[in-house]
């Protein structure tokens, strides 16, 4: 039988001896341990925690494990309070859950106390910090295109209400130089001009998972470094897919349910979409997944001369449209190798004023993407596509309704659209079928949309796309 003075002390080391079943050693040593059982009166277990963050971190985090631990050992009627010791003095105050449905009644009793407890950080409260964005990576530097609509109109919203939107998370995702980085810092950017007042941090996967590497084996320093992230109000994570480990998604996991649910915003990119993630835990998985996953795809002809047009604006040249054209037309894959054409152009037109700046670019743009490939043609698109199905070429421009014609014809439409310059919806829907420029603007936005949600189909459209580069 339990000795009623030392009562409270016995159910929280039956509590603790549950926990540390359930969740990492590393965690349980960090946000368990330094709790102190203080007394437990009419099924109500009162708790000392270091600090308030400590405690609110402590609920945000581990709510459920707590409540389903104490209904075990106390009982259905089981119930919460904490003491908390802040640095400052100030009069005793009582705080109760705000949900009157929360099975376990919780409330927060703070006192006071001269000396701070060892998890309370001074200076974290309002915290400066550099937020690592490249000035040059803003809206203004960021050409609109079909390829990026979509994802441009969700960042423009977030930075005008950051963290009160539904794009919270916005993972953004795609290939290599489609400019996943320069729009996630762009919503940076945009926020800090707005709201001064806002953390802002960009971070990398990989860096995210070497500082809690660093944390894990020091001291304090592991709750130092969740402290840290749960005090950002805008966290740009690029390259998430580099996030793996275990321990590192763990502590990230923690880090992004304490920032969602206390209204911050949170901005992803990666080189594939959630459902493609390799070797992440299903919880994390599933969290990316809550606000709005956004595809960049690969630039139009449209879209890349306007790009190359506004980089000469920025570097202050003035480059013949005849050779911008040139480029625009050559280097389809991706902003990143349109850019390194026209620095290298730059660059050697310096060196060698004399020579015509067509042939230079001709050199450059060989040893990029090597030699020029056929040109894809409206007809080249139609015999691939129906050649991948296996569909006729009748069956193609029937008026046949089947899912399967219907879905080829509009993958032809958006190949058309996305690798073939200068040709309009009127053309490609003439050319497909006799739609018309309606039928093919709801056919590109239609697999623009399956190729973010569907693997199956996005696959479909990837092997067409390799199959037309040959």
């Amino acid at each position: 039988m339990m000795n009623e003075q030392e009562k409270h002390i016995d159910i929280w080391n039956n509590c603790l001896h549950i926990i540390e079943q359930i969740i990492e050693p590393q965690q349980f040593a960090t946000w368990f341990k330094p709790v102190r059982p203080v007394s437990f009166t009419d099924s109500r277990l009162t708790l000392e925690v270091p600090s308030d963050y400590f405690r609110e971190y402590l609920e945000s985090a581990y709510l459920e494990i707590l409540k389903m631990t104490l209904r075990r050992v106390i009982g259905a009627g089981a119930k919460l309070s904490y003491m908390v010791r802040p640095v400052s003095n100030q009069s005793a105050m009582t705080f109760y859950a705000q949900s009157a449905k929360t099975p376990i009644n919780r409330e927060v009793t703070i006192e006071t106390q001269s000396n701070p407890g060892p998890f309370v950080y001074p200076g974290l409260h309002k915290v400066k910090i550099n937020p690592r964005l490249n000035p040059a990576y803003c809206f203004d530097n960021l050409i609109e295109g079909e390829c990026n609509k979509i994802g441009i109109c969700a960042g423009s919203s977030i930075s005008d209400a950051p963290g009160k939107t539904p794009f919270n998370p916005l993972f953004i995702f795609g290939g290599p130089g489609l400019g996943k980085t320069h729009l996630a810092q762009a919503i940076g950017l945009s926020i800090k001009d707005k709201y001064p007042e806002l953390v802002v941090l960009y971070v990398t996967g990989n860096e995210f998972k070497t500082q809690y590497m660093d944390a894990v084996n020091v001291r304090n320093k592991l709750t130092d470094f969740l402290a840290f992230y749960c005090k950002i109000d805008v966290l740009i994570v690029d390259d998430i897919q580099d996030l793996i480990g275990p321990g590192s998604q763990s502590a990230f996991f923690n880090v992004f349910n304490f920032l969602h649910q206390n209204g911050k915003q949170l901005v992803f990119t990666s080189d594939r979409a959630p459902v493609d993630l390799q070797n992440f835990e299903e919880r994390l998985l599933s969290r990316f997944k809550w606000g709005l996953s956004v595809q960049l795809g690969h630039p139009d002809y449209n879209t890349r001369l306007e790009m190359l047009r506004n980089r000469c604006f920025r570097e202050g040249v003035d480059i013949p449209d005849e050779v911008l054209e040139f480029i625009a037309g050559r280097i389809k894959s991706n902003f990143r190798e349109l850019e390194g054409v026209l620095i290298s152009l730059i660059a050697y037109s310096t060196v060698a004023p004399d020579k015509p700046l067509m042939e230079i670019v001709s050199n450059i743009a060989e040893k990029i993407v090597g030699e020029e490939k056929s040109d894809v043609t409206i007809d080249k698109v139609q015999r691939t596509v129906c050649d991948y199905f296996n569909i006729s070429s009748e069956d193609f421009v029937s008026k046949s309704r089947k899912r399967n014609i219907v879905q080829s014809r509009q993958i032809a439409m958006y190949l058309c659209r996305n690798h073939i310059a200068n040709c309009s919806l009127a053309t490609i829907g003439m050319e497909l079928g006799g739609k018309d420029h309606a039928t093919v603007l709801h056919a590109c936005n239609t697999v623009s949309d399956l190729m973010s949600t569907d693997r199956v189909f996005r696959k479909y459209v990837s092997d067409i796309e390799e199959i037309l580069s040959f």
